[in-house]
């Protein structure tokens, strides 16, 4: 009798133990099954396929110095003679490993670009060292494309003048005066050593390297410094009815020639274009941005 009154009261804390821990897996058990689900990527709400765009920032090929910032004749390169000329070559074939359908250049419609690039197909301009013709004429030549689209524009600046030109000279006054901004000698520094690398590296280097993301992301950096803090917001609003709209207005023509999803657009400009144009291409949901070294 006493024995088994034991083995009763030995019972009894095993049964709580067995109890306890129990329950504790099933609150494991339910709290594991309440784990929040796997957060979706924003790009998951949007098509996977998207047109492809591939930025050459490119310098002008003929020196029209038409730009703020000159280069100097001794850092001139000619893109008609030997060594440049190889590597103009080497430059058009690595860009055509991108395979574009479509090929958007730095040119106003008046430019009539296609027309050209018909008197190109037929041996004219030869001897023109324009980036247009040494490269969106020769792959598209070299590609079988029929059409060149011209895509640049004026900006909204130009439009207000015609409305009030008192106004919006008074408006601009000052904006390209040389100012006591640090950052701007850091700048000119930087474009007195960037203008030496056209005749030291490969056109292929160099493109790689004027194309790259810090390259674009400095370039546009170079319109915040300067004049952009020119009173409270004077400067910042020039440059939005200026540069900055007239590459808005460079990407809404980009959005008007694309037709699909599958479009492979080749956008040749001038690198102070790429900068802004890159971060335009970048943020949309329509396109696939290409990076310029990794084809």
């Amino acid at each position: 009798m006493q024995h088994s009154l034991r083995r009763r009261i030995k019972t009894v804390p095993n049964m709580k133990l067995l109890s306890c821990l129990i329950i504790f897996l099933l609150n494991t058990a339910v709290l594991l099954a309440q784990r929040p689900e796997e957060i979706k990527r924003p790009l998951a709400f949007f098509p996977k396929q998207r047109a492809k765009v591939l930025i050459a920032g490119s310098f002008h090929f003929d020196y029209p110095n038409k730009d703020m910032a000159k280069v100097q004749k001794s850092d001139q390169i000619d893109v008609l003679t030997e060594p440049k000329k190889s590597e103009v070559t080497e430059l058009v074939n690595y860009i055509k490993k991108f395979k574009p359908t479509k090929i958007a250049i730095e040119a106003f419609p008046e430019w009539e670009a296609t027309r050209k690039l018909n008197s190109y197909k037929k041996g004219e301009f030869s001897d023109q060292r324009d980036e247009r013709y040494q490269l969106a004429m020769r792959i598209a030549s070299e590609l079988n494309l029929d059409t060149l689209y011209s895509i640049d524009s004026e900006s909204f600046d130009k439009d207000l003048v015609k409305i009030d030109s008192a106004y919006f000279q008074a408006f601009f006054e000052e904006y390209n005066v040389k100012t006591n901004d640090e950052f701007v000698t850091m700048y000119q520094n930087w474009y007195s050593y960037d203008d030496k690398l056209a005749a030291k590296l490969t056109l292929l280097d160099y493109f790689k390297y004027m194309n790259s993301e810090e390259v674009h992301k400095l370039g546009f950096g170079s319109y915040l410094i300067g004049n952009f803090k020119l009173e409270d917001h004077r400067g910042a609003d020039i440059l939005s009815i200026w540069w900055y709209n007239r590459n808005l207005r460079i990407f809404r023509k980009l959005q008007q020639i694309t037709q699909s999803n599958e479009d492979r657009i080749l956008v040749i400009f001038g690198n102070g274009h790429a900068s802004v144009l890159r971060q335009l291409v970048e943020s949309s949901p329509a396109y696939e941005f290409v990076e310029f070294s990794k084809l």
